[in-house]
Formats: C-alpha cells, sequence, structure tokens
C-alpha cells in the first residue's frame, strides 16, 4: 500500500451495507473514496433478484430492515430522497401456535401486551423503558467499546440483556405465548436459547418492533444499495465493479484500506502484512451455523390459519419455546433438526412491486450447521404447511440456497454464516479480537469494517460508521460525529 502520492485517500473492500456506510462517511469529510465489489451488482446481503420468475423480486439475504429503520449513522441520511422508501406491515411480526393460536407483535406495545393475558404488567415492565427511549439506547447498543452516553438506560438493558432468553423468559413470562414471541426474537441470535445474553438479541428486535417497526424496503432491500450507493456518488464517490481482490496488489494505491470482508478473507488478502500473532487470532475466529434459504413464487397468500398472521410481514415459524430452543441447540451441535426454526416474510401483502398482480413472493430460511449442504426445503415447507394447511398448493415455483451456496454467492457468508461470525459471548463483545478500537487492524493504514466488527450482523451500517470514525480520527485527524 502507497501512503505517499495515493490516488486515493481510501479504498473499501466489499459493497454490503457497512462497506457503503464507511464510504458515505468519509466521502462526507471530502475524502477521495473508492469502493471495490467483486460482483457485477452492489449489494452484499441487500440485493434484490428475479430468481423464480420474471416479475417476481426476491431479497438474496436481508428482507425485513428493523435494524436499518432504527440505525443512528442511517437516519442521519435521508436516504429516501435517494430511493429508499420504506412500507410498514400492519403487523411487525406474528408466531404461530398449535391450534390457530398465535402470539402477536403490534406496532403498540399496550396492544401486544394486553394480547399476553397473564403477562401483560411484565411484558409492558420489560420493553416499555427501551421501546421509548429507543433513540437513546441505539447510541449505545450500536456504538463501540466506550462508556455509555445513556448509562442508567444501559446498566438496565445490560442486567436483562445477560440472561439467556430461557432464565429471562421462565423468570417474566406464565403464557406460552408470551415466551414464544420472545423466543422467535432471540433465535435471531443464532444461538441457543440457554446461551448468555441471548435475551439482549430479543430486547432489542422487540424494542425495535414497538418504536421504528420492522419495514421492507418498497422494490426489495437493494433499495438500501440504491440510496446509499447513489448518495456516496453524489458525494463524489466512486464504485468499481466486476475487481475482486485477492492481494493488496489488486488495490490501487491509498492512504487506508477498509475491509468489508471478514476475518479469514482479510488473512488471505494481507497475508504477511499482518502481524503474526493477529493473524493467527483472527485464523482462530468462529463462524457460527449457516442458513438454508428458500423464495417461493406463489399464486396467491399465503393461506394461515391464525388471520392476524395474514397481516404481519415477518413470521416465527417453530411452535413453543422449548420446540424453537430444542431446534437451535440441535443446529449448534452441528445436527439438523426436522421442526426447524423457519424466519419467514411476506413482503408482497404490502409492496405490490414484488409480483405481478394478483400473485405473491415468499421469503424464509432456516438454521443449519456450518457447511451444511443438505437441503432442508420439505422441512421448511413442512412447518408452514404446519400453521397455513393448503400452501403446497399456491407454489407457482422456488428457490433454494443451501449453507454453501450461501458462501458461493458472497464469500462472507462463510459456510453460510450470514452474521460474520459465531455471536456467543466471546465474539459478541470482542469482534473479531477483543480490543478498544477492533476496527483498526495493527498494520498502517488498514481496518477492517464488516458484521465481524461490533455491533454485528444487521443492516444497520453501523460496523462500516464506526470503522470510518476510527480513520477519520486516526489518520486524518478529523473527530467530528455525524450520528
Amino acid at each position: 500500500m502507497n501512503t505517499t502520492n495515493s490516488e486515493y485517500d481510501a479504498v473499501i473492500v466489499g459493497s454490503g451495507p457497512n462497506g457503503l456506510s464507511a464510504a458515505v462517511r468519509l466521502s462526507q469529510e471530502g475524502l477521495k473514496v473508492l469502493v471495490l465489489e467483486a460482483k457485477p451488482t452492489l449489494g452484499g446481503g441487500t440485493r434484490t433478484q428475479e430468481i423464480t420468475e420474471p416479475g417476481f423480486l426476491h431479497d438474496i439475504c436481508a428482507a425485513v430492515l428493523p435494524t436499518t429503520a432504527g440505525s443512528p449513522f442511517l437516519n442521519t441520511l435521508n436516504l429516501k430522497e435517494h430511493g429508499l422508501e420504506f412500507i410498514h406491515p400492519e403487523i411487525p411480526y406474528a408466531h404461530p401456535l398449535p391450534e390457530g393460536d398465535a402470539a402477536v407483535c403490534y406496532r403498540s406495545l399496550e396492544k401486544t401486551a394486553e394480547s399476553l393475558g397473564a403477562d401483560q404488567k411484565n411484558y409492558t415492565r420489560l420493553f416499555s423503558e427501551f421501546a421509548h427511549h429507543w433513540d437513546y439506547l441505539s447510541e449505545d447498543i450500536f456504538g463501540t467499546l466506550r462508556i455509555p452516553k445513556h448509562p442508567l438506560l444501559m446498566a438496565r438493558f445490560g442486567w436483562y440483556g445477560q440472561f439467556s432468553a430461557r432464565h429471562l423468559s421462565n423468570s417474566l413470562f406464565k403464557t406460552r405465548k408470551a415466551k414464544a414471541l420472545f423466543a422467535g426474537c432471540a433465535a435471531h441470535s443464532i444461538i441457543p436459547l440457554e446461551k448468555a445474553f441471548s435475551a439482549s438479541f430479543g430486547l432489542v428486535l422487540g424494542s425495535s418492533a414497538h418504536s421504528v417497526g420492522w419495514p421492507v424496503a418498497k422494490g426489495g432491500s437493494a433499495s438500501v444499495t440504491t440510496a446509499l450507493a447513489n448518495l456516496f456518488k453524489k458525494q463524489g464517490g466512486e464504485i468499481q465493479t466486476n475487481t475482486e481482490v485477492k492481494s493488496l496488489s489488486d488495490i490501487p494505491s491509498s492512504k487506508t484500506i477498509l475491509f468489508d470482508l471478514t476475518p479469514h478473507q482479510i488473512v488471505d488478502i494481507a497475508g504477511d502484512h499482518l502481524p503474526k500473532t493477529y493473524r493467527n487470532k483472527l485464523r482462530r475466529y468462529q463462524y457460527g451455523p449457516g442458513a438454508f434459504k428458500m423464495d417461493w413464487a406463489l399464486s396467491e397468500p399465503v393461506p394461515w390459519l391464525n388471520e392476524e398472521c395474514r397481516k404481519a410481514g415477518t413470521l416465527h415459524l417453530g411452535g413453543t419455546f422449548d420446540e424453537i430452543a430444542e431446534g437451535e441447540k440441535a443446529v449448534w451441535e452441528g445436527k439438523h433438526h426436522h421442526k426447524p426454526y423457519v424466519l419467514l416474510s411476506q413482503p408482497s401483502l404490502f409492496d405490490d412491486t414484488r409480483a405481478p398482480e394478483g400473485k405473491h413472493t415468499l421469503w424464509a430460511y432456516c438454521h443449519v450447521p456450518n457447511g451444511s449442504t443438505k437441503d432442508m426445503t420439505q422441512e421448511i415447507e413442512s412447518q408452514i404447511e404446519r400453521f397455513a394447511p393448503g400452501f403446497k398448493d399456491t407454489i407457482i415455483s422456488k428457490h433454494t440456497m443451501t449453507a454453501q451456496g450461501f458462501e458461493r454467492y458472497n464469500p462472507n457468508y462463510v459456510g453460510g454464516d450470514i452474521n460474520g461470525g459465531a455471536q456467543f459471548f466471546k465474539q459478541l463483545f470482542g469482534r473479531p479480537v477483543l480490543k478498544w478500537n477492533p476496527y483498526k487492524i495493527p498494520t498502517d493504514g488498514m481496518y477492517i469494517c464488516s458484521s465481524s466488527t461490533p455491533p454485528g450482523g444487521g443492516v444497520h451500517g453501523m460496523c462500516g460508521y464506526n470503522a470510518a470514525q476510527s480513520v477519520l480520527k486516526n489518520e486524518f485527524g478529523i473527530s467530528s460525529d455525524k450520528s
């Protein structure tokens, strides 16, 4: 890397939401920034394509965007002016239960709590302060390792969040509805619900539903990519697609390099330019379970037994808390469960740009062991059919992607891990290694800005923003804060 007479101030390798967020932040300060993308199109985890039938638009990875809507940095950018429009389903998420019952999360905290009967008081007590003070909470949970800006609120969040989802749920809730509703959110963590800090994921996602909602993007999640790219180019940024980086020699001369990549890929590219001790730590970085993904073109909406499920943008399928916990634990142990926890989105109910008139798209995935090649079509469709008899009769065509297929699609998804690394305790706070500034690579001018850094997975752009802030301060002496 040439730091004298460099062609660019910064080159960013990878164009996912974090890479583009870093690019936008750096270019806001007038720096000359280049983004390199190996694929023909930008986006990483926010791409939308026709993969079943013409006219059916499917989100390849991220589909529902609560962390985008709640991102402290992205909310400063007015991305609507650049092509991003949120659509809010009537119900953020629902959790079907046996016999046509369902637990439902409404935008209204009060309505949700009231629907939980005996757990109304404790549900309100758990979520009220976090939901009503989301702007303050999000500053700290999406921030860097530092003294919290809102210490009392974070102390309360930390107290509840430190527990396992099972412990917190059993301590607070009596009804199967409340327990299942919390399990569905906590299981986004892709760690067993008996592990410490798994409750924190349920707290963040549940709170966001009552504060900023769980929207989808009109036209697909690629709209996030388009908006960020449009803003970046308006600020003078440059983008090159079809440019694969295999070594540092593939990167134009620049003062700094930011990798929107995971640790193992950075080692492959930077190699001996990294200190041996740091390089070994990156090699030991652990990836979590993978995902098996399905997309369908449907002739009509999914015929859910429960009417409220027909109004929900997202559904968590798997039954009771114990059923979900059993399935997630099995995956962590390297097993495929016959009744997996399934995350499902039905965006075309709310966004008519996604499918031809009268037709619909459906998106779903389940967790599988890392590197899995198993086809989970039957297991996923059986879980849907369990709560929506007749679903299979609505299928026009389908598309599947194994965990290994995910990695082929995007090398950042190592073994199908869509979160950039396992999110257990050590790697929740020490991503990719435990240090005060995890974004700075101990080599002059190198940084990591992917979801393998805090705050981890999600379409929030905060890993990129935090890394860019570190670059601005350490390399260019700029310490202003846009969030």
